[in-house]
This record gives structure tokens, C-alpha cells and sequence, in this order.
């Protein structure tokens, strides 16, 4: 729900009552991942999508209903072999769908919807904790965690089930994970099991360009369309300028080396960030390498030749860098796409980016046999909380 955070915090502001399908959990060749979500409001207007088309519109029909009930509920959708023309999953995969009312007149739940929506809206950490699975009077209940630790909204069971999801939801946050928690009987507090999706909302990762070239200026426009906070970093005044990175987050002029490491000392990497290192010129690369192979970000790309490559390697080495932590370079940057224009090549980098993030392969998906969706991470369950 909260990838549509924007859009659903401007129908609260208007007063708007509506419903949320959300997915919950994904099996096969499902085409949208837990947290994925559509809202119909009552006038019928539909924001978001949960399939990519295949069941949108029963799930339309859904949100209706939820709306006129006031119920909260999981429906299932799969593929039927009996029946080619049933409303399904073509792809042949299975997912959930949580469909919550969001009305004026259920106070408790719309106010702790509205605090989430507002923070996601605005780039602020935070987690949503929602009942998919547990007695009827805690559907629709939902718990909201910050980044500081405070919470807003509950189950209304029991405080010690309402700390423990804060504490489980406070993890799913660190890690910018979506996925379904489930708590056991006697941890539940609440006389049976309880399956709750935590949706974690977290400010855009990053992509950091060094080397303000041709090729930049298109890897940003590809970087701002894959969702990621770009800056690009140049130690050149003349090359590094608004003019030509309009679509740039954030230009410095600064040594690339300098600047990564006072990022890192601010504590303004994580594991999703992305460096991609563009310069191909030693007296930046070297430096920059150095310090980036050592970092816990998601991906270090470099541009350049394969000779380029191996004498930058050895560069890298005499100054310390060890095989394990060259290991982590991209270099050549990119899939081999055959790419030429800096347009084509951005799409070469983004895709290995992706792959790298997805874990895919790379290879083409025309006479492969590996999976078109990779699996998420399998859901957690705790036990009996004393």
C-alpha cells in the first residue's frame, strides 16, 4: 500500500473514503511483490495495481464491496486449468490480497492509516503492521512503528502483542523489507496464531555517479527512473553543473574519494546504495576504488576497457586492495548488451544493477529454464513469547 503512498494521502486529505487490496504473498510466477497494492475510493476511482492486469478487476470489485461491509479480508487468486477464462493468474502464479476499508467512520484504523500514508508520502522511515490472518475482531487493526521507535495505532489485545510486533516491525525496517510475520499462540496474546504483513516504507536508495560524461547524464535519467536518489560527483567545476544534469538529485564538485568518504563518515550509505565509478581515469579511480570495494553498499561498478580494467586491478592491488574485495567490482560495467550510445549503455548498467539486486542471471529468459520472478525472502514466524 505504501508505494502508493503519495496519491492515497492526498484522497485522506480530501475526505475521500476508500479501500486497499494489498498483496500479501506471492507464489510461482507472480508479477507484483508483497506490498504492491490498488485502491478504489467510492466514487470508483482505482490507483495502483496489484497483477499487472490479470485480476484487476475483480479485485476492483473487491474494494467495492470492502467498502459497502466494512470487511477486511484475504482473498487468493491462481490459475485455473479447467477453466482458461477464469479470473487468474495466466502466468500460473498465486498471490494474496488483503482488501481493508479505509472509512471516515472507522476512526481508529484511518487515523493510524493516515500517519502512514503521510510519512511514506514525505520520505519517512516507517512500518505498517497489518492482520492477515487471526481472530475476526483484529482484521482491519493495524500498528504503525517510526524510525525513532515510536508507534502509533494497536491490536487492542494485549500491550505485550502489540510490543512485539513493534520490535519485529522495527527489523523489517532496518532492513527495508516487505514481507509476513507470524506469531505463534502463546506470543499472540490473543488465544490463536496470528500472520500480520509488515510493509516498510524507507527514503529512496541511493545512486551515486562519479564522472559528470556523456554516459553520466543518461545513466541518471535511468537511475531516476528506476526510483533511486541520483547524485553525481566530479571533481571538475566546468563538467559538473545543473545545466548539464538536470535530472541529478544532487551535484558536487568535489574529489571523488573525498566526497564517498565523507558520506561514509555521515553515515549516508547503506546496503542499497550504488556506486558507479565513470571517470576511467587512475588519479580518480584509485582513490575512489579503495574506499568503495571496502564499503557494505549493494553495487561497485567501473567503467572502462577490459586493458583499462587490468591495470586498474593491479593499480588497486599495489595499493592494498585484496583479491576478495576486487572480487566485488563490476568491471567492464554492464551487461553485454552490445551497447554503443550513452543511452544504451545506462540501460547495460541499470540491468546489471538489477540483476545484482533480484539476484537474476543476466542470461536471456528466451530458452532458459531459471525463474522470470525470483523468489522474496520466505516469510518469519516466532515462536511463544514468555
Amino acid at each position: 500500500m505504501l508505494d502508493i503512498a503519495e496519491e492515497l494521502h492526498r484522497w485522506v486529505e480530501q475526505g475521500r473514503d476508500f479501500a486497499v487490496a494489498t498483496v500479501v504473498a506471492v507464489g510461482g510466477s507472480a508479477p507484483r511483490q508483497p506490498g504492491a497494492a490498488l485502491a478504489v475510493d467510492s466514487e470508483g476511482t482505482a490507483i495502483g495495481s496489484v497483477s499487472g492486469g490479470c485480476v484487476e478487476g475483480a479485485v476492483y470489485e473487491l474494494c467495492r464491496q470492502a467498502l459497502e461491509d466494512g470487511i477486511t479480508h484475504v482473498e487468493r487468486f491462481g490459475y485455473s486449468d479447467d477453466d482458461a477464462f477464469a479470473v487468474g493468474l495466466t502466468c500460473g502464479g498465486v498471490i494474496d490480497i488483503l482488501v481493508t476499508p479505509v472509512r471516515s467512520a472507522d476512526r481508529t484504523v484511518r487515523e493510524v492509516f493516515t500517519a502512514a500514508l503521510g510519512a511514506a508520502a514525505v520520505g519517512e522511515a516507517a512500518a505498517l503492521a497489518r492482520v492477515v490472518d487471526g481472530p475476526a475482531e483484529l482484521m482491519g487493526r493495524a500498528l504503525l512503528v517510526h524510525a525513532d521507535g515510536a508507534t502509533e495505532g494497536g491490536f487492542g489485545a494485549h500491550p505485550e502483542l502489540d510490543r512485539t510486533v513493534a520490535d519485529e516491525a522495527a527489523a523489517y525496517l532496518d532492513a527495508g523489507r516487505t514481507g509476513t510475520l507470524g506469531i505463534g499462540e502463546q506470543g499472540s496474546r490473543c488465544g490463536a496464531p496470528l500472520t500480520l504483513l509488515v510493509e516498510s516504507s524507507v527514503p529512496a536508495p541511493r545512486m551515486i555517479v562519479f564522472g559528470a560524461i556523456d554516459f553520466a547524464s543518461a545513466l541518471v535519467r535511468m537511475g531516476k527512473f528506476l526510483g533511486y536518489r541520483v547524485t553525481v560527483c566530479d571533481a571538475r567545476p566546468v563538467f559538473a553543473t545543473a545545466a548539464r544534469f538536470p535530472d541529478a538529485d544532487e551535484i558536487v564538485v568535489e574529489w571523488p574519494h573525498t566526497y564517498l568518504e565523507r558520506e561514509r563518515d555521515a553515515g549516508a550509505l547503506d546496503g542499497r546504495t550504488v556506486l558507479c565509478v565513470l571517470t576511467h581515469d587512475a588519479k580518480f579511480d584509485v582513490p575512489l576504488l579503495r574506499l568503495a570495494l571496502r564499503l557494505p553498499v549493494a553495487y561497485v561498478g567501473a567503467m572502462g576497457s577490459r586493458r583499462t580494467h587490468l591495470d586498474r586491478n593491479e593499480r588497486l592491488r599495489e595499493v592494498g586492495v585484496t583479491e576478495l574485495e576486487l572480487a566485488r567490482l563490476r568491471s567492464p560495467i554492464g551487461l553485454d548488451l552490445g551497447a554503443r550510445t550513452p543511452e544504451e549503455v545506462a540501460v547495460s548498467i541499470a540491468s546489471q544493477i538489477v540483476a545484482n539486486r533480484r539476484g537474476g542471471s543476466g542470461l536471456s529468459l528466451t530458452g532458459a529454464h531459471t525463474p522470470i520472478h525470483h523468489e522474496p525472502g520466505a516469510a518469519r514466524t516466532i515462536g511463544s513469547v514468555a
